[in-house]
């Protein structure tokens, strides 16, 4: 071997050594560092009134189903019990929205409306007597949601009785107004005889009635009841409303105005006459306020829908609708109606069901997003149970009207991670991150019962470690529950006396502790 390759051999085997060496010897990782989260209770902001759910259009069937399955629905949606194993029964819903029907099942196919599921019964009869044994099937869901603790329930139309309506069906044509100013107050007696009603029939309060849905749109296709108002319209109904209220002595409160999405409470945007809605409805020097009327509720309401992505930019015209609704003294907002419409700036799509972790985190998103930077101090999901091939359901049902199948979706739990634990009268307090590059969307509620709740959204694809660092005050006898790919609101082991937490990559988790000054 020439002293060339005698060099070469010892150069191989001296690094294969140092090699070697390496690997046998331990290797150190600094760890990453928790991310650090105050929490501040001397700086408030919103108080939480509830998270709700309406019943249309699948509790006009549901309701009837085998006791076995129409109760575990329930279950789901409003039970605050617990099982053996520490999971929650069901997400502990603390308002239940009641459609009450135009009348569209009963003109069947003469109504237009193809799909049958999307038709809804009228307590009115055709020569306009009531008969309460309709809609029998959403009345039992009322009941349930009542005998599982639920005791704040809102009625709404998507439009008025057919009888009343200017083309006698249950939407409009040529996106006007289905119906005149003359008809205003029989529409608002219909509409204080339904809440007397129920209330005598079932024993359950209405507190709330919504007397128009999304009135911006056409509702001129006949795919389901609907039908659009100017503001002069709503004002106009509103006042005969309340007068019909007042009449029959009912303590019902108003809300309104269920615009179609954020933009029409700020500014016309495109829909001149049917916009600026704070305004409108809570300016003084307006010419259509109704602020002034005794059985009115402080509170203006909206849909997500069509303004959540991207974040940035959702997050800023929530910002600016704060700022609108702050300046009218005592005004709150309300979330009134969401599921996932549209294509969302091509970050997810409405079409297509997922019962997975993917549209339950961009829900989870939404409601921390319209919590802190919209202030709202309600948040409503749009129709509890879906037979639709759609992301719009908490629970899937099959399409049939005796009995079927059903499931929960992730949606539902990431849900339950504010509605189950956040409960009436919370008030949000200050949740900061220290020098944050985390991805995590955190929020934080002061309870009632001096529970701190707070829920942290984790999309990102790593976990992330959280050390709580309460501000003034201690924290003791630490739950969380999680929501995952493979989890449902699954009771996690705390970390002993620590105060750091580990979130999951992907999932939404709620940490509760009681507060201790």
């Amino acid at each position: 071997m020439s002293q060339f390759h005698k060099n070469i051999f010892a150069l191989f085997f001296g690094l294969l050594s140092a090699v070697i060496y390496a690997k046998a010897q331990p290797v150190s990782r600094q760890a990453a560092k928790p991310v650090t989260l105050t929490i501040d209770l001397n700086k408030t902001h919103q108080t939480i009134s509830h998270f709700g759910g309406s019943d249309a259009w699948a509790c006009q069937f549901v309701g009837n189903w085998p006791d076995g399955k129409r109760n575990g629905i329930a279950d789901l949606l409003f039970s605050s019990d617990t099982l053996a194993n520490g999971q929650p029964k069901g997400i502990a819903l603390s308002l239940w929205r009641f459609n009450i029907g135009a009348g569209t099942a009963e003109q069947g196919a003469a109504s237009d409306i193809k799909d049958e599921w999307r038709r809804a019964e009228s307590f009115m009869n055709a020569d306009g007597s009531y008969d309460w044994n309709k809609q029998a099937g959403q009345v039992w869901f009322l009941n349930a949601a009542k005998q599982r603790g639920v005791n704040e329930f809102l009625i709404f139309p998507n439009s008025p009785p057919v009888q009343f309506t200017v083309n006698k069906k249950g939407y409009a044509n040529n996106g006007k107004p289905n119906l005149t100013a003359d008809n205003f107050d029989r529409y608002a007696d219909f509409m204080a005889e339904v809440v007397s009603g129920i209330q005598q029939k079932t024993g359950v309060t209405i507190n709330h009635i919504s007397p128009v849905n999304e009135p911006q749109w056409d509702w001129s296709d006949a795919g389901q009841e609907g039908t659009p108002f100017y503001n002069h319209d709503i004002a106009g109904i509103v006042r005969s409303l309340s007068g019909a209220l007042i009449k029959k002595n009912l303590a019902a409160k108003i809300n309104i105005a269920e615009a179609g999405q954020i933009d029409y409470l700020t500014s016309d945007f495109n829909k001149k006459g049917r916009g600026n809605q704070v305004s409108a409805f809570f300016n003084e020097t307006s010419p259509d306020y109704i602020g002034n009327l005794p059985n009115v509720t402080k509170a203006i309401s909206a849909h997500s829908y069509f303004t959540t992505s991207p974040y940035a930019s959702a997050a800023q015209k929530r910002q600016d609708l704060a700022k609108a609704v702050k300046a009218v003294p005592g005004l709150q907002y309300w979330m009134s109606e969401y599921c996932i419409l549209g294509d969302n700036a091509g970050e997810i799509k409405g079409n297509g069901k997922d019962l997975g972790i993917d549209a339950a985190l961009y829900v989870a998103k939404v409601i921390h997003n319209d919590l802190v930077n919209a202030n709202a101090t309600a948040w409503h999901w749009w129709t509890s149970i879906s037979a639709y091939n759609y992301k719009d359901g908490l629970i899937y049902i099959d399409k049939n009207k005796t009995g079927g199948a059903y499931q929960s979706s992730k949606i539902l739990w990431a849900l339950g991670n504010y509605s189950r634990f956040v409960r009436p009268g919370a008030i949000r307090v200050d949740a900061e991150i220290v020098d944050d590059k985390s991805g995590l969307l955190i929020s934080s509620y002061k309870n009632a019962n001096n529970q701190l709740v707070t829920v942290i959204v984790n999309e990102q694809q790593t976990k992330a470690d959280i050390e709580i660092k309460p501000k003034g005050f201690k924290l003791s006898k630490l739950k969380i529950f999680k929501t995952s790919a493979d989890a449902d609101l699954k009771p996690v082991p705390a970390n002993g006396s620590s105060n750091v937490v580990s979130v999951e990559a992907r999932s939404v988790v709620t940490i509760i502790g009681e507060i201790i000054i």
